[in-house]
Parts: structure tokens; C-alpha cells; sequence
């Protein structure tokens, strides 16, 4: 009798315990949700709940000073954000739970060899800061810093009331190209002035960059507090990125994608395909970080070797 073949193992599991995993997930968050709006609408029926939601409906007016939409160096950034994040979070994975790196890397001035998916992971992050960093600028050079950067108290109470309208499913109104919501205002700032320098400490103090020798330094901020941070912060850049992208087109895509895409109000189908030629280009970059590719430019920065 012909031996069965043991199931081919995907990670920790098989295909159909994967599977399997998946659906209970799906089908919990499904029921957690249902749950979750069922108590957010009996919420909004308590004694002066309704009160609190007429007088803040989820946003406060800004200052006539700002200026509406999003100019072009806002949309390449955001483009350009996309597309390192995601290779950023990819090459973090591989450098967290690769056992044998494919190629090595060693600088050009000498120094220690490191695996060609942390040298492209730190490359990017570079990239990724020099962005951001730029972004920084245009928006306070350009006035436009009040569209993410919470000028009043009443930020508190929209964002109260902008939440319970999200899990009602009875969604505030969308007035993105004017005015983010409060809720929205301040998920851009953790992101953008929180999130963002804290990946960029902890991922700096992982790196080889930092100054292995400097003890004093090195006591006050030691490496195993920027491993435990510098996880969990990616891990909320992923939620964020995925809770973001839902909403964009659950609250009406054509527009959204328009703002950041095309650069206008209007809806028609421009923002959508320059979105979907972004994607493609993000995907193309995904799958050209590997060795054949990265070792030419690698190259130009230092040795590569097989060990």
C-alpha cells in the first residue's frame, strides 16, 4: 500500500489549517462587529447622547487661511509612502525571520557584514525618513500643517463623536478635501509626528549606524527597549494602513482616490487608475527585492558576498 504523502507545511501549518484559521477568524471578527455596532447604535439612544452629537458632529471648522485639496507635492509623497512602506514591512519581516540570509553586505569603508535584507530594510528606511522629512517642511512652509495638527480642545469631543458615528455605521460626513474629521485629524498626527519618529529612534538604535562603543549612551537606551518597541510600532502602521485603506473606499473611493491621486474634487475614474498604476508599481517593487535584483545596487555601496 502506497504511503500517504504528509501534507506540505506552510510555516507552522498546512494549507487547510490555514484555510480553516482564516474562516474562524473571519467569521469572529464578522460576529465581534455585529456586536460592536449593535452596542454603538444602543449607545447613541442614552440620555443626551443625541445632545452630544448635534453639537459635535465630528469636525470643527478651520481657519479661512487654509487652503483646500491636496497640492502636488502631497500626492507624491503619499505615493512615494506607500510604496517603502510596504517594502519596508516586507523587508522587516524577512530580516525578523530569516535564518539563513540569501547574500551579505559589508560597507564600502569597512565594518560589519549584515544580511542583504537589512541592508535593503535600513536603505529604505533612509528613503522613507528623507520623505517624511520633506513632507514635514511643505506642510508647515505651506500653512497646511492645521489639516493634521489639532488647533483646538473641540478636536477631543469630534473625535468622540466622529468614532460612535463610525461604529453606528452611520458614517460623518466626508469632507476630506476641505476638512478631515476630528477622529481622522488626529490618527494623522500620531501617524505622521508619533508614530513615525518612534520607528525611526527604535529602528536607528537597531541599526549599525548606531555607536556600538558609546556605553554611557548605550545604558541609558538599551537595544532590547527598541526591539520591544519598534514591533509593535510596525504592527500599528499595518492596522492603520488597513483600517485606512477600508475606509477610503467604503466612504466613497472615486472621490478619495482623486484627492490623493489626481489632485482634485471632482469624481470620475482618474484617481482610481492612478491608484491602480501605484499599486503595480508597489507590486513590482516587491517582487524585484530579492538578491538578483538588490545585488547589482548593493554593489554600488559596498561588497556583496554569499558568506
Amino acid at each position: 500500500m502506497k504511503p500517504k504523502a504528509e501534507a506540505r507545511l506552510y510555516g507552522s501549518r498546512t494549507l487547510g489549517q490555514w484555510i480553516k484559521l482564516v474562516v474562524l477568524f473571519a467569521v469572529g471578527g464578522v460576529a465581534a462587529a455585529a456586536i460592536l455596532v449593535l452596542a454603538a447604535r444602543g449607545v447613541t439612544t442614552l440620555p443626551g447622547v443625541p445632545e452630544f452629537l448635534e453639537r459635535y458632529p465630528g469636525a470643527y471648522d478651520l481657519p479661512d487661511t487654509v487652503e483646500p485639496g491636496f497640492p502636488w507635492w502631497a500626492q507624491w509623497a503619499h505615493f512615494l509612502n506607500i510604496f517603502l512602506m510596504v517594502l519596508i514591512i516586507r523587508s522587516g519581516y524577512q530580516v525578523r525571520t530569516q535564518q539563513k540570509p540569501p547574500a551579505y553586505w559589508t560597507p564600502k569603508r569597512g565594518g560589519k557584514k549584515i544580511s542583504i535584507n537589512l541592508w535593503l530594510h535600513q536603505s529604505l528606511d533612509i528613503l522613507w525618513l528623507a520623505n517624511g522629512l520633506i513632507f514635514v517642511v511643505l506642510l508647515f512652509a505651506s500653512g497646511r500643517w492645521m489639516r493634521i495638527v489639532p488647533s483646538s480642545w473641540e478636536a477631543v469631543p469630534n473625535a468622540l463623536s466622529a468614532l460612535l458615528q463610525y461604529m453606528t455605521l452611520d458614517w460623518p460626513v466626508e469632507t476630506g478635501w476641505v476638512n478631515y474629521n476630528s477622529l481622522q485629524q488626529i490618527m494623522y498626527f500620531v501617524v505622521v509626528f508619533i508614530a513615525a519618529p518612534v520607528a525611526a529612534i527604535t529602528g536607528a538604535r537597531m541599526s549599525e549606524f548606531w555607536p556600538k562603543n558609546a556605553k554611557t549612551l548605550n545604558k541609558i537606551y538599551p537595544v532590547e527597549v527598541a526591539r520591544a518597541v519598534h514591533f509593535p510600532t510596525m504592527l500599528f502602521f499595518v492596522l492603520f494602513i488597513l483600517i485606512h485603506v477600508f475606509l477610503v473606499f467604503a466612504t466613497g473611493a472615486l472621490r478619495n482616490l482623486n484627492h490623493m491621486f489626481g489632485g482634485t474634487d471632482v469624481v470620475n475614474w482618474a484617481g482610481f487608475w492612478l491608484f491602480a498604476a501605484a499599486i503595480a508599481i508597489t507590486a513590482a517593487g516587491w517582487y524585484a527585492a530579492r538578491p538578483l535584483v538588490l545585488a547589482p545596487i548593493a554593489k554600488l555601496f559596498g561588497q556583496v558576498s554569499s558568506r
